[in-house]
């Protein structure tokens, strides 16, 4: 009878080791969908217009700056306005310290120039890889009347693996920010 007890246990024992090799699951991507962009012309008594993505939601104070806030990726980007009264030289290095009070986080900050003399906007993109505050800066202005910066910021801590997805899709409205502003007349 021990016998018997001790060849079904044995038994047991068998069929239930007798399993799939356990493997462990791959290395895979967080895959994030946005929606495809919908623009539209900015509409307001600045003295710019650009088109603007229909994903996010304005916000305007009377001096011209805007927020652009785009919940679903829990981030902004920021728009300031200032007039040009021969100060061009303090704007621009204000814009290129702001771009550049991030080198201690990020990994590298990419400068893209920008140039469209048919419409008289000039300016400069910067791209932050790396744990920064900010992902992207920009500054366009025509020289002699008007500038224009913008910041993106994101409202989580700052972790470049987890964000980059949505920074690269602002990344992308900001550039088409800047290609598609003028200034009115």
């Amino acid at each position: 009878m021990k016998a018997n007890i001790c060849a079904a246990l044995l038994l047991l024992f068998v069929i239930s080791g007798c399993k799939d090799e356990v493997m462990p699951k791959p290395k895979a991507m967080l895959s994030l969908e946005y929606p495809d962009a919908k623009y539209q012309e900015l509409d307001s008594d600045c003295t710019f217009v650009f088109d603007l993505n229909r994903a996010s939601n304005l916000k305007e104070n009377e001096d011209c700056s805007l927020v652009l806030d785009y919940p679903n990726m829990k981030g902004s980007i920021y728009i300031t306005y200032k007039p040009v009264n021969q100060n061009l030289d303090t704007l621009l290095i204000d814009a290129q310290k702001l771009s550049y009070e991030h080198v201690v986080k990020a990994d590298n900050i990419l400068e893209q120039p920008f140039v469209n003399p048919e419409d008289k906007v000039y300016g400069m993109f910067y791209e932050v890889s790396g744990n920064a505050a900010s992902q992207s800066q920009f500054y366009v202005t025509d020289s002699t009347s008007h500038f224009v910066t913008g910041s993106l910021y994101f409202y989580a801590k700052p972790n470049y693996d987890s964000i980059l997805p949505a920074a690269i899709y602002l990344q992308k409205d900001i550039r088409r920010i800047m290609e598609s502003l003028r200034w009115k007349k």
